[in-house]
């Protein structure tokens, strides 16, 4: 496993980039992200290129890019556990992508309010495989991969 412990950057920038491509295959599947798989993607983006310059520099064991890295995963372990929280109703999510909203008052008001909301709710599980949605599968994969990256920092 010369990859994973001789060039982590790179290995980390490997993981996100197949994340984020199995995100694309699934949107490309005809499953459309909501706001919050949209920020999902951001931290996984970051590192890639974090880690390709990493690569490209010959700082394949940089601990400072492997802490920002590591954070990086952290984040989106954060985001996607908060999404899967705002799938099972354990919380509510943001207004602009959930599929509350008072339609009580005018007409007009209620028409507005049924217009102004997103395609894609992020309160909706729109795919899920032994009862874990997507955001659950990628909060699994960043939290394993902020555990690898802390064990690597640690050694």
């Amino acid at each position: 496993m010369p990859l994973i412990t001789k060039k982590p950057n790179l290995f980390a920038a490997l993981i996100a980039g197949l994340l984020l491509i199995t995100a694309f295959a699934f949107e490309a599947a005809g499953y459309p992200p909501c706001d919050l798989c949209w920020k999902q993607r951001y931290p996984y983006m970051v590192i890639v290129i974090l880690g390709l310059f990493a690569a490209a520099a010959g700082k394949e064991k940089n601990h400072t890019i492997l802490l920002l890295i590591m954070l990086l995963f952290a984040l989106d372990a954060a985001i996607a556990g908060y999404h899967v929280g705002v799938e099972q109703q354990w919380w509510q999510g943001p207004t602009s992508c959930t599929g509350g909203g008072s339609l009580l008052g005018s007409a007009s008001d209620a028409l507005e309010t049924i217009m102004n909301r997103p395609l894609v709710l992020c309160d909706e599980v729109a795919w899920s495989l032994f009862g874990i949605s997507m955001a659950g599968y990628n909060f699994i994969a960043a939290t394993v991969m902020t555990a690898f990256t802390a064990r690597i920092l640690k050694k």
